[in-house]
């Protein structure tokens, strides 16, 4: 299936490692520039190398990589100059974020929450206010947000991502309703449990806090997903890049789960 992405260009955020590097490969591969940015400079000559060492249906598509720090609103408008310094226009957007620390509400600081709010939900606010003009220009665009299935059923001692992240869905439902008219799609999406370095490190940190083994740990994880597995990245970046192409042309506003069908409620 062509997705019509041949030659577009793609501001993929955090994009180094984990989902951010699935939607950037996927979305090369389909045949589009892509940008990443990281906070490492290594990790970023990595990742270009990785996504470069792809198959793409467009010989002449690029890897772009900008050292940004998503914490540091002067950095994402480093971000959004080199690229359109580089490319001159911005057809899609996907933001993503690390996830916040885990810990019940009582662990969580003053300082956690800033933290939390600036990197999962100002960054998204910061960045769109920079990328729309650019859109609306355009008269097109895709705007993708990377959240977690906690913004449908709040997750255990995940406070912050079960606050933070809902913040991203309201900014996102009310951009997909004002943007529209030119032709601006924006939808979230939102991975269940996936074998990333984020879903290691909180099933070590549970090891540690109780004493069991990283198998039991992982199995609780697993235990309420009827598909009977975690998922894995490219099956989150596969939404991703579908919703980015033209066959997505009549999808906005949109809040989707890549879960296994770990969230229960009917809507």
């Amino acid at each position: 299936m062509d997705l019509g992405l041949k030659d577009k260009v793609a501001l993929v955020l955090a994009s180094s490692k984990g989902l951010g590097l699935a939607c950037a490969s996927q979305l090369y591969v389909e045949g589009a520039n892509v940008v990443i940015c990281s906070r490492s400079e290594e990790n970023l000559q990595i990742a270009k190398n990785k996504i470069e060492s792809l198959d793409s249906v467009n010989s002449n598509n690029r890897v772009f990589p900008v050292v940004a720090d998503l914490m540091i609103e002067g950095q994402i408008k480093n971000l959004v100059e080199h690229t359109l310094k580089e490319f001159s226009r911005i057809d899609i957007l996907v933001h993503n974020a690390g996830g916040p620390p885990s810990g019940p509400i009582d662990n969580i600081t003053r300082d956690d929450w800033s933290n939390s709010i600036n990197l999962n939900l100002r960054s998204f606010i910061h960045i769109t206010d920079l990328v729309l003009p650019v859109m609306k220009k355009q008269n097109a665009g895709r705007i993708i947000a990377i959240t977690s299935v906690s913004v449908k059923q709040p997750l255990d001692n995940l406070v912050l991502s079960n606050t933070t992240r809902l913040g991203v869905v309201g900014f996102a439902k009310t951009l997909a309703n004002e943007y529209g008219k030119f032709n601006i799609l924006v939808n979230v999406v939102c991975p269940g449990p996936t074998l990333t370095d984020r879903m290691k490190e909180l099933i070590n940190m549970t090891v540690q806090d109780t004493g069991k083994s990283y198998k039991d740990v992982e199995k609780t994880w697993i235990d309420p997903i009827p598909l009977g597995r975690l998922g894995k990245p490219d099956e989150l970046s596969n939404l991703v890049v579908f919703l980015s192409s033209e066959k997505a042309s009549y999808i906005t506003g949109t809040v989707i789960q890549v879960d296994g069908g770990y969230v229960k409620s009917t809507f």
